[in-house]
């Protein structure tokens, strides 16, 4: 697993928390809904901290909030990664829907970077308009998310707290109604080990199991999270 040092070297703070700008060598660059776990050595913190990219700044990788408080511009930060899997976008995917549920949009624009790259139409379902967000992603009220139904080929989410088991509420889903097109989501949930302890505090239940957000996350199929 690639491991190297990183530069912090930027902070902003947003609704959200701090979100920062890494320097980063090419082999640290995580894919969408993919992480890194980020050490700072002298600081307080006694467990690593994922980072998850919010897309690109030039050649600098923008991280998604939060950020610990603790951590300053300027920091050489000890990364490793990247890890875990992240959305898989159908090549042919053309009308792809975005939506945060309990939380910010800044780990879901990569994929909407993503999906732009492949001349597909984005949908962003968000009440907050996130720094960096492309001109050409379409922002609509979260409550507008029912209507994707009849719009979109793919749907991604990103789910916080309760929502992972109310996804199909917000979709306009009735109950034992599937998703009529791939649907992929990614579930917070604490991350510490990064894999390598199998320490199960990140474990989500699917219908195929017990699953770790570590490893087997933290992006999942929509139809395999029980709810």
């Amino acid at each position: 697993m690639p491991t190297a040092f990183c530069d912090l070297i930027e902070l902003r703070l947003n609704p959200a928390g701090l979100e920062g700008l890494l320097a980063c060598p090419p082999t640290i660059r995580p894919l969408p809904g993919q992480y890194l776990l980020a050490f700072a050595p002298g600081q307080s913190e006694a467990l690593a901290t994922p980072l998850f990219p919010a897309g690109q700044a030039g050649e600098f990788l923008r991280v998604a909030p939060p950020l610990p408080v603790s951590w300053a511009a300027g920091m050489r930060l000890q990364v490793r990664g990247p890890l875990g899997n992240g959305f898989r976008l159908p090549a042919g995917a053309r009308r792809v829907a975005l939506a945060p549920l309990g939380c910010g949009p800044e780990r879901l624009l990569p994929l909407a970077e993503q999906a732009l790259a492949q001349d597909a139409a984005v949908a962003l379902y968000s009440a907050e308009i996130p720094n960096g967000l492309p001109s050409a992603v379409e922002v609509l009220l979260p409550e507008q998310l029912r209507e994707t139904l009849e719009w979109a080929d793919y749907l991604a989410l990103d789910l916080a707290g309760n929502w992972r088991d109310r996804w199909q509420e917000a979709a306009g889903l009735t109950e034992g109604t599937r998703l009529p097109f791939p649907g992929q989501a990614l579930v917070r949930t604490p991350i510490l080990c990064g894999g390598m302890g199998d320490c199960g505090v990140c474990a989500v239940r699917t219908r195929s199991g017990w699953s770790l957000a570590c490893q087997d996350g933290p992006v999942f199929d929509i139809q395999e999270l029980e709810g």
